[in-house]
C-alpha cells in the first residue's frame, strides 16, 4: 500500500502503468488524467529504455518529467536499472537529488534477495537526506527469478519501506525455459502468481500482476478488438481470483477494463455495507442472510470489509465509515483483518 499526503491518502493500485522514462512526450501522456487513467505510473530507466538514452540522456529528462508536468492523485514511481548494473547508482541520484518530493517510489527489477532491499533503503536514507525529502520513498519489488520467489517473504518484509510485490512474467518464464507467456498463464503460472499474492499479503503489502502482452492496433478488424479486449478481461479476471490486487499495463488502452477487474461494483460496495450491517445489528454470531440465504458469519463479514476498503479509494465509502467497521470488527475478534493486511490507515 502506497501511503501519501502525510499519511491522509492510502492507494493500492489497480493498475501501474509502464513507459520508457527517456521520452518527455510518453510522460506527458502518462500525467493525462483523460489519456492515461490509472492508478499508478512507472517510468522506466531499465528494460523500456533504448541503451543509447541510458545514463544522462533518459536522467535529464526524466528529471524534467518529474519536476514540471502534474501527475494529480496518480502513484508516480520510477524504476532504475537493477542493483547490479553500473547505471544504477547514478539513477538513483539523478532523481532523488534532481526531483525531491517530486515521485513516491522506486521500483526494484530483478531483485535477488532481501539484502538488495536493504542495500536499496540506506541508500535512501542518505539519498533523502542531501535531497531535502519530507516524506520517505516507498519500494515495490520486482519478483522475476525463481531464486526470488522462494525468497519472496523475506523480500517483502526486508523494510519498512516496502509498499508491494510484483510478478514479472517474462524474465521469469525465461529463467524456467517457458516460451508462451499470455495464453493460459494464470493456469501455467499459477503457483507462481499465488506464491507472489500470499508472500505479499503475509506482509501486509499489496501484490501486482505481470502485463498483458497484447496490445489492439488502430487497423484490426473488431472480432480481433473483441478477442484481445476479451484476453485481456481474462486474465486480470483469474489473476483477481488468485489474491492480485491489480495489474501492470502497457499502454492506457488496457486501463478501463484492468480497473474494473480489480474493483468492486458499485453494486457489490452497497451489497457488502448491507451485509456488515446486517451482520451487526443482528449481534454477530452464525445466521443466514434473509436475502440471499447465503451464510453469514465474522469470516465472511471479513471479505465484505475488503470490498468496502476497495470502495473508499472508489469515493464509494468514506473513510470514517470503514474505519467504524473496522473497528466494531476488531472489538468483536481481538484483531483486525484491514490493519493486518494495511488495507487502512
Amino acid at each position: 500500500m502506497f501511503v501519501l499526503d502525510g499519511g491522509k491518502r492510502f492507494v493500492i493500485p489497480r493498475t501501474e502503468m509502464t513507459y520508457p522514462g527517456h521520452n518527455l512526450k510518453l510522460h506527458q501522456n502518462a500525467a493525462d488524467p483523460v489519456k492515461a487513467p490509472v492508478d499508478h505510473v512507472m517510468a522506466d530507466f531499465e528494460d523500456a529504455c533504448p541503451y543509447e538514452f541510458k545514463g544522462e540522456k533518459s536522467r535529464k529528462v526524466m528529471v524534467e518529467a518529474l519536476n514540471t508536468l502534474d501527475f494529480g492523485k496518480k502513484v508516480v514511481t520510477i524504476r532504475p536499472n537493477n542493483i547490479h548494473s553500473s547505471f544504477f547508482k547514478g539513477d538513483m541520484e539523478a532523481v532523488m537529488l534532481g526531483a525531491p518530493n517530486r515521485f513516491h517510489g522506486i521500483i526494484l527489477p530483478k531483485t535477488r534477495g532481501p539484502e538488495e532491499i536493504v542495500a536499496v533503503s540506506k541508500l535512501l536514507d542518505d539519498l533523502e537526506k542531501r535531497g531535502g525529502w519530507q516524506y520517505k520513498v516507498q519500494i515495490e519489488s520486482l519478483i522475476e527469478t525463481p531464486h526470488a520467489l522462494i525468497r519472496a517473504y523475506d523480500i517483502a518484509s526486508a523494510s519498512d519501506r516496502m509498499a508491494g510485490l510484483i510478478f514479472g512474467i517474462a524474465d521469469f518464464a525465461a529463467n524456467l525455459g517457458i516460451r508462451e507467456i499470455v495464453e493460459d498463464q494464470n493456469r501455467n503460472f499459477h503457483y507462481a502468481k499465488q506464491a507472489v499474492v500470499i508472500a505479499a499479503k503475509a506482509a501486509g503489502l499489496h501484490a501486482i500482476d505481470n502485463v498483458y502482452l497484447r496490445l489492439m492496433r488502430k487497423d484490426d478488424p473488431p472480432e480481433r478488438v473483441a478477442e484481445i479486449e476479451r484476453g485481456l478481461r481474462e486474465k486480470n479476471t483469474g489473476a483477481a481470483n488468485l489474491g492480485m490486487d491489480g495489474t501492470w499495463v502497457i499502454h492506457p488502452q488496457q486501463a478501463e477494463i484492468a480497473n474494473a477487474c480489480f474493483s468492486p461494483t458499485p453494486e457489490q460496495v452497497d451489497e457488502a455495507r448491507r451485509v456488515v450491517k446486517l451482520y451487526h445489528e443482528k449481534g454477530g454470531g452464525s445466521m443466514a442472510d434473509p436475502k440471499t440465504g447465503d451464510m453469514i458469519d465474522e469470516a465472511t463479514i471479513k471479505i465484505a470489509l475488503m470490498d468496502l476498503a476497495k470502495g473508499v479509494q472508489m469515493d464509494l465509502v468514506s473513510p470514517e465509515e470503514l474505519a467504524d467497521w473496522s473497528a466494531r470488527s476488531r472489538e468483536i475478534t481481538g484483531y483486525d483483518i484491514l490493519q493486518l493486511m494495511r488495507r487502512v490507515q
